[in-house]
């Protein structure tokens, strides 16, 4: 965590030892002081009841660790796992925003201007498409898929093209446990791997909550996708 005398950049975790630790950053600033460690436990003493303990440590950055620290989170940003999302309409763009600030690449996706007009986010790639199945064929190994168009036929198309490539971490589909079924006998008939097959997700934002409304389907989706891509091997 990064603290000058007016911001603070980054966490610890929170809480009350975040707090603490914030006041004695700044007080080490205004005194000049240019390092401490402390051993900090979780318990009455600070208000908190998690047990255990923590060592902290406070320095000033010169400016060689300072440039270390933003060469090594550059190199951390370039490493973010891709999500790629087929289709800006209401569910996409929604999808998009709830994205936007998660540890991810974001690329929206769609041939349609107008639509991809509406959908600016900030830290989101708005990609003009014609052809959505060359893109997914080039993603990262590690990337998720979300694939949500305004045409059935051209879902369908994407997911084929996701599974040809074989390598994702995530493939989701818009869409009915109806619509499921017909795209997985497709599929089936077209060869695909029977693995790839049982891993798409469709309807995409599974769970026990039926609203409808685009935000909710889009907060459910971002969820299986954050287990998908940060949840382990």
């Amino acid at each position: 965590m990064l603290v000058t005398a007016d911001r603070v950049l980054g966490t610890i975790g929170g809480g009350r030892l975040e707090w603490d630790a914030i006041d004695a950053a700044r007080a080490m600033l205004a005194a000049g002081e240019t390092r401490r460690e402390t051993l900090v436990h979780l318990g009455p003493a600070i208000g908190q009841c998690c047990g255990g303990r923590v060592a902290l440590t406070l320095e000033t950055l010169s400016d060689a660790r300072l440039e270390a620290m933003l060469r090594r989170e550059a190199q951390e940003d370039a490493a973010r796992p891709h999500v790629l999302i087929y289709g800006a309409g209401h569910v996409g763009r929604a999808l998009a925003r709830a994205l936007a600030p998660l540890p991810f690449h974001v690329t929206l996706a769609d041939s349609r201007d107008a639509e991809l007009q509406r959908a600016e986010a900030a830290g989101v790639t708005l990609r003009r498409t014609d052809s959505p199945m060359a893109l997914a064929q080039a993603a990262p190994d590690d990337a998720a898929h979300a694939v949500m168009t305004h045409s059935h036929a051209l879902d369908s198309l994407i997911a084929a093209a996701v599974m040809e490539r074989g390598r994702f971490r995530y493939l989701g589909v818009i869409g009915s446990r109806t619509k499921r079924n017909s795209f997985r006998r497709a599929f089936r008939e077209l060869g695909l791997p029977a693995e790839s097959i049982a891993r798409v997700v469709c309807p995409i934002g599974r769970g026990h909550v039926k609203d409808k409304r685009p935000e909710v389907i889009a907060a459910l989706a971002a969820a299986e996708i954050v287990e998908a891509l940060l949840g382990g091997p």
